[in-house]
């Protein structure tokens, strides 16, 4: 069964977000503007099938809030993907999907993530893997893969022809090669012959398209525009909580309510991860909450300064305690 169909046209996604869009943040995005479905931060089947498992464990925690999420993963070993696929199946995700669009060095020099592109023989065992690993436990859900357009060079057509014909339920691309990271504007162009290909192929796989998203209502013009079935957004997110707010006046926070927000995601994190992990993660969030009013930035690197969840607290309390967020 192919869950994806299911979803509402255009369906918006959160991206996985490595080392940030885990249970708690995910937590803080839907209390503000939920998207139709999150994805997991990409996880290590290597790591899972180590000793180091419980500590890759936690990219696989999440809450009813959360629901529907898909779980992903990469790796290049066919074996320990089968066998994290059959675990992480039985888990209660959506679906699970492989990334295969990664560009951080340390995974392309594994031969994973976006290196994949270069080595379609190894791409396709994996995927054939992760889905009879699927298929063993016993669960019905959908598989899918994230991808790049190439390494170096542009190669939509040889590529995602290969990954539309390894039936695939779903299909999300970055229309972006490896080596360009994000230094250049994503081309949609990629993305939208991607749907031509599909629809040439006669496949039912769901095409959703990656890049530059700054919120809804530009991920709807870009679904109208390139074909797409959904649109997943990732760094916007870090400039608007409610990027995923569909309403013809979406909303506009005050610096107060981003503070209480900032709060809020303090809180969660120290009761979800209860020392498991470092309070210094939750100092890449502060730009989100600690901006638009006057002497922002002051009182940002009061919060980076800080050592302690206690402590930035105790600054965001003198900070509402104060006058500087009525005067907005």
């Amino acid at each position: 069964m192919n869950s994806w169909l299911s979803l509402p046209r255009p369906f918006l996604m959160l991206a996985p977000l490595e080392g940030v869009a885990d249970t708690v943040f995910r937590q803080i995005v839907s209390s503000c503007a939920k998207p139709d479905l999150f994805v997991t931060e990409f996880t290590s089947a290597d790591g899972y099938c180590s000793a180091g498992k419980d500590v890759v464990m936690q990219n696989f925690q999440f809450t009813p809030q959360e629901a529907p999420i898909v779980a992903q993963l990469w790796g290049r070993d066919p074996g320990a993907m089968y066998k994290t696929a059959k675990d992480v199946a039985a888990m209660g995700f959506f679906g699970i999907d492989i990334n295969m669009g990664c560009p951080q060095k340390n995974v392309i020099g594994h031969g994973c993530g976006a290196a994949m592109v270069e080595t379609p023989e190894i791409a396709a065992s994996v995927i054939a893997a992760a889905k009879q690993g699927i298929k063993d436990s016993g669960r019905d859900i959908p598989f899918s893969v994230k991808t790049r357009i190439g390494m170096k060079n542009i190669v939509t057509e040889q590529w995602i022809s290969f990954l539309l014909a390894q039936g695939l339920d779903a299909l999300t691309i970055h229309g972006r090669t490896a080596k360009e990271m994000s230094k250049v504007p994503a081309h949609w162009d990629e993305i939208a012959k991607a749907v031509t290909i599909r629809d040439r192929m006669g496949v039912s796989t769901v095409i959703i398209g990656n890049g530059d998203v700054r919120d809804a209502k530009d991920a709807i013009e870009k679904a109208k525009t390139y074909g797409v079935d959904g649109v997943m957004i990732g760094r916007g997110i870090f400039s608007n909580l409610w990027a995923f707010d569909r309403t013809p006046q979406p909303h506009m926070a005050s610096p107060r309510e981003l503070v209480d927000i900032m709060e809020r995601h303090v809180t969660l994190f120290t009761e979800t991860w209860q020392g498991k992990k470092s309070y210094a993660i939750l100092k890449k969030f502060f730009k989100i909450y600690i901006n638009g009013f006057p002497d922002a930035t002051a009182w940002r690197v009061r919060c980076m300064a800080t050592e302690s969840a206690e402590e930035v607290l105790s600054v965001l309390r003198e900070l509402k305690e104060s006058d500087i967020l009525h005067k907005v």
